[in-house]
C-alpha cells in the first residue's frame, strides 16, 4: 500500500498519464470522423445515429464502472478499460456501414465511460491522501491529451489513412497502458486521510443525504458540460453565422475556449488552495456565466472571442471539483452518478442549443450556457457549508 511521498508521486504521474492519454485517444477518433462518414457512405442523419453509440456505450458502463471499482480495485479497473479503450478507438475505420460504425462505437463509448470513472475514484483517493486539491490538475492534463490528439490527427491526415492513424494510436495507447499501468497495479489505492468519508469505504447503497448531496454536485458536472458540449459544436458557427467571421477566424472561438479552460485546470489547484471548494465554484460559475453573456451577444467578433476565452476559464475547475466532492462522498459511486450527469449535460448541451435557436436565435440560444453556470453558481453558495470543502 503506498504510503511514501515517493510512492504517491509515483501514483500521480501514472494517473496523469491516464488521463492524458483518454484525451488524446478520444480526440484522434474525432478528426477522423469526416473520413469515416466519406467511408461508410453515412448520411449526416445515419452518422449522428451511430455517434449516439459512444454517448450509449459511455452512460451504461458509467452506472455500472462504481460496482466494479469496489469489487476489482479502481486499478485494475482503470488499467482494463486503457487497454479496451486503445484496442477499440482502431475499430472505426474497419466499418463499412452505419450499422457496423454504431456497433463499435458502443464498444468504444463503453471503454471511455469506464476508464473516467475509474480513474476519477482513483484520482479522489490520491486527492485525499495528499491532502492537497490537485484534482483539477489530472483534468487538465486530460485537456492537454486532446489538443496534442487533435493537433496530431490534423498533421497526419493528409499522409494517413484513418486506418493507419487509428492503428497507430492503439500501438501508443498499449504501450503507454503497459509503462503506467505497472504503476497502478503494483499498488493499492491510497488510504484516504483527509475528512469524510473514506473513499474506498463508501456503502453500497448511499443514504437519502449523501445520495442527494452527490446528485447536486452532480448537477454541477452537468452545468459544466452542457456549456462544453455546447461551445464545442456551436461556438464556430455563431462566429461565422453572426458575427461574419472567415471559417478559419471561427475556428479560433473553440480554440480560445479550449485553451482558457486548460490554462484553468493547471493554476486550479493553487486557486482551490487559496479559495477553498465552495468559492471557486462560485467563482467559476459567475465568470463563465459573465462570459458567456459577452460570447453570445457581443457584436464585436474580438468582443465575443474574449467572452469565449472568460467562458473557458469560468468552467475549467467546476466539473474536476464536482466529481472530487462526489467521490469524497461516495467513493465510485458518487464518481460514477456525477459522471453520469456530466455526460449526460455534455449531451442535452447541443441538441438543445439547436432547438433554442430554431425558436429564437443561436445568440439567445448560447446564453443558456450563462443560465447553467448562474445556476452551478447558486448550487456552490447553497452547498459550501453541507459537505466537506
Amino acid at each position: 500500500m503506498p504510503g511514501t511521498t515517493n510512492d504517491l508521486s509515483r501514483l500521480r504521474i501514472a494517473l496523469t498519464t491516464f488521463f492524458a492519454l483518454d484525451g488524446f485517444l478520444f480526440a484522434g477518433w474525432v478528426v477522423r470522423i469526416p473520413a469515416i462518414k466519406e467511408q461508410t457512405g453515412a448520411s449526416a442523419g445515419d452518422l449522428g445515429l451511430a455517434l449516439l453509440g459512444v454517448s450509449a456505450g459511455a452512460v451504461l458502463t458509467m452506472t455500472l464502472t462504481g460496482r466494479l471499482c469496489r469489487r476489482f480495485g479502481t486499478h485494475e479497473v482503470t488499467v482494463v478499460c486503457a487497454v479496451l479503450l486503445s484496442l477499440s478507438v482502431a475499430l472505426p475505420p474497419l466499418t463499412h456501414s452505419t450499422l457496423a460504425l454504431g456497433a463499435v462505437l458502443l464498444v468504444f463509448g463503453a471503454a471511455y465511460g469506464g476508464i473516467n470513472v475509474a480513474f476519477n475514484s482513483a484520482a479522489v483517493d490520491l486527492v485525499a491522501a495528499l491532502r492537497r486539491p490537485i484534482m483539477p490538475s489530472f483534468h487538465a492534463a486530460f485537456s492537454l491529451g486532446g489538443m496534442v490528439g487533435a493537433g496530431l490527427g490534423g498533421l497526419v491526415a493528409g499522409t494517413l489513412s484513418p486506418t493507419r492513424h487509428l492503428l497507430s494510436l492503439t500501438a501508443i495507447g498499449l504501450l503507454v497502458t503497459a509503462v503506467a499501468g505497472r504503476t497502478l497495479l503494483r499498488h493499492e489505492p491510497p488510504t484516504p486521510t483527509s475528512p469524510g468519508r473514506p473513499a474506498k469505504d463508501a456503502p453500497r447503497r448511499l443514504d437519502p443525504r449523501t445520495r442527494g448531496l452527490v446528485i447536486v454536485f452532480g448537477l454541477i458536472a452537468l452545468c459544466t458540460a452542457y456549456g462544453e458540449g455546447a461551445m464545442a459544436d456551436w461556438g464556430a458557427l455563431h462566429l461565422e453565422q453572426d458575427l461574419d467571421a472567415t471559417p478559419g477566424v471561427a475556428a479560433i472561438g473553440y480554440a480560445c475556449f479550449a485553451l482558457a479552460m486548460t490554462i484553468g485546470r493547471l493554476s486550479g489547484t493553487a486557486l482551490l488552495e487559496r479559495l477553498g471548494h465552495g468559492r471557486t465554484v462560485v467563482a467559476g460559475g459567475a465568470t463563465a456565466a459573465a462570459g458567456m453573456v459577452l460570447g453570445s451577444l457581443a457584436p464585436s467578433l474580438w468582443a465575443a472571442l474574449l467572452g469565449f476565452a472568460v467562458t473557458g476559464l469560468g468552467l475549467a475547475n467546476l466539473f474536476p471539483v464536482a466529481v472530487e466532492r462526489a467521490g469524497t462522498l461516495a467513493g465510485p459511486s458518487g464518481v460514477a452518478i456525477a459522471s453520469t450527469l456530466g455526460y449526460g449535460g455534455m449531451l442535452l448541451g447541443p441538441p438543445a442549443i439547436g432547438f433554442m435557436a430554431d425558436w429564437f436565435s443561436l445568440p439567445v440560444a448560447l446564453t443558456s450556457v450563462a443560465v447553467l453556470a448562474a445556476i452551478a453558481t447558486l448550487i456552490g453558495v447553497a452547498t459550501r457549508r453541507t459537505a466537506p470543502n
